[in-house]
């Protein structure tokens, strides 16, 4: 682990010289791409700094203990030489997750795609909601919503929504939403009080920047243009300027018709088919690597159900880590962040059994 620590100081270094340099500071291009390197691993270095002062003071204090002949000074060395002996072992854990591999897509906005699944209008009833508790959890963490395509029922529900959160380091934090999600509950039009159970499904992608980053052949695309309708199939306006977009080798079909134009929703239309494409070949790629299947906590698989709102108890469960949290008016509110971390910590946890022995 030390050995790869130094490596990464040396790595900071040299980066620091180059940005120094004429040629990188003439360079916009270059002078971008050293940035953004330096900016990965400042966290990791100053981490490093603080535990080799940590140490540093330890081993001193070690040694000075040794030549102290005064009883009280001895006592309190001993003191904060127990403290630091504590503190150490928590840096080393916190090096080994700065040190564990970097998901490329983790600072990148999320294309969110929810689909009321069983349970009919209970379902996209639910599906409403569980579009507005992200989106209050994009407000709570100044991330900005653009949806790109929805189809509401009457009743104030969704049967499906596809939008983008944008803001900085979204994925990494909302990867781990894609599945099934369960809600146990008495609808409104049930009047023994009996409780039903509906399920959604959501899947998180990472946005492409450019979508040229996935190979697309116009001739595999099958694009139809037509309407725009809100709920009731009422028209929104006159012109053709809703997209749907059918890829042919994989069965793909993607629609948009949010934009203002018809450019602008095959704009977005063809952004999310791209990021479909691309987290097809994500998930072929995790499949072909067992270690790395069992180190993921469900991200991707549709059709596994990872939690359930329980309304009668007022708690929501993730079944991937079994925890339970007894607050489902907040959560669904948008307070999110507790069982996010939960989620981000087991998978660190699980990535660092797989990858222990060789840091």
């Amino acid at each position: 682990m030390f050995q790869k620590l130094d490596d990464v100081v040396k790595k900071h270094e040299e980066l620091n010289q180059l940005l120094m340099t004429e040629e990188v500071i003439s360079n916009p291009t270059k002078l971008m791409e050293y940035n953004k390197a330096l900016a990965s691993i400042n966290e990791i270095v100053e981490k490093y700094k603080e535990y080799q002062e940590i140490k540093g003071e330890y081993e001193t204090l070690k040694e000075d203990l040794k030549s102290e002949k005064e009883h009280e000074l001895k006592e309190m060395m001993l003191e904060e030489i127990s403290e630091l002996e504590e503190k150490i072992p928590h840096l080393e854990e916190e090096l080994k997750i700065l040190l564990l591999p970097k998901d490329p897509n983790d600072e990148k906005n999320v294309i969110v795609e929810i689909r009321a699944a069983a349970g009919g209008d209970e379902a996209a009833l639910f599906a409403a909601d569980v579009f507005r508790m992200y989106t209050r959890y994009a407000e709570r963490s100044k991330y900005k919503v653009e949806i790109i395509d929805k189809n509401e029922t009457g009743i104030n529900g969704l049967k499906e929504i596809t939008f983008l959160i944008k803001g900085n380091g979204a994925y990494s934090r909302l990867k781990y939403e894609s599945g099934v999600h369960r809600v146990q509950r008495v609808p409104d039009t049930e009047s023994s009080g009996r409780i039903h159970t509906s399920t959604i499904t959501v899947a998180v992608l990472p946005e492409l920047e450019d979508i040229a980053q996935v190979e697309i052949n116009q001739s595999d695309l099958k694009i139809d243009t037509y309407r725009s309708s809100g709920a009731g199939g009422q028209h929104v306006n006159t012109t053709d300027s809703a997209v749907r977009i059918t890829h042919k080798p994989t069965g793909i079909v993607v629609t948009s018709q949010d934009g203002r134009s018809q450019l602008k929703n095959k704009e977005a239309a063809m952004k999310v088919l791209a990021s479909k494409l691309y987290e097809m070949e994500l998930e072929a790629q995790r499949s072909s690597v067992e270690s790395e299947r069992k180190s993921q906590v469900g991200m991707g698989d549709r059709s596994e159900k990872i939690r359930t709102y329980n309304f009668p108890q007022g708690r929501i469960t993730d079944h991937r880590i079994k925890l339970t949290l007894h607050k489902l008016e907040t959560y669904l509110d948008g307070d999110l962040d507790e069982m996010i971390d939960a989620l981000i910590a087991y998978n660190q946890a699980e990535l660092l059994k797989n990858v222990g022995d060789e840091i």
